[in-house]
């Protein structure tokens, strides 16, 4: 089977596949596609894994009632909680490879991403998009000789490089994901 990439405006469009190709689940995965124009390859991991993230969690979380979105089976995350901290962490581990530290409304929000506050499941793929794009913005601009620059983590300022973050980045989307996935299964049992 082959599929053809669709060209279209914004960021995460480079690796939109035709819907009459066939159905989500028979995508290959975002980093299957092929490489991003004008990327390079050392960065794209990262835009690969916020395209996949977009694409599992509106799966995934289809049809959840506002109740499951945010129920904690056996005290696991909610799938709010993690949709909405892949979005917050996503934008403070940008803030620290672009060398600068949290603002006070990151710390604010991060303290607040457990609490429903009414975000059902549009507003928070809204948010986690949002999110996304910001972030993709940043990492379509790094200079790969700056690859191995020195970046510090944290109020304790714990030593990483930018590709240290972007790893991170893209891992640890990953692995909130999943969490997501599985909290959304339980919750909808």
């Amino acid at each position: 089977m082959s599929f053809s990439l669709v060209t279209l405006r914004g960021p995460p469009d480079f690796c939109k596949i035709d819907p009459m190709e066939g159905p989500p689940e028979a995508l290959p995965e975002a980093w299957m596609r092929g490489p991003i124009p004008g990327v390079d390859p050392l960065v794209a991991p990262a835009l690969y894994s916020f395209q996949q993230a977009r694409e599992d969690l509106a799966r995934y979380t289809e049809g959840l009632t506002f109740e499951q979105l945010w129920a904690t089976p056996h005290g696991f995350g909610s799938v709010g909680f993690h949709l909405r901290h892949i979005a917050g962490s996503t934008g403070r581990l940008i803030t620290y490879l672009q060398g600068d530290a949290l603002s006070q409304a990151q710390m604010e929000a991060l303290a607040a991403e457990k609490e429903p506050a009414g975000a059902g499941r549009d507003e928070l793929l809204a948010q986690l998009d949002q999110a996304f794009r910001a972030a993709e913005a940043v990492v379509r601009s790094i200079d790969p000789s700056t690859l191995a620059s020195p970046r510090a983590v944290g109020r304790k300022g714990l030593p990483t490089t930018v590709i240290g973050l972007l790893t991170h980045i893209a891992e640890h989307t990953q692995r909130h994901v999943g969490q997501a996935i599985a909290a959304a299964k339980l919750a909808s049992r």
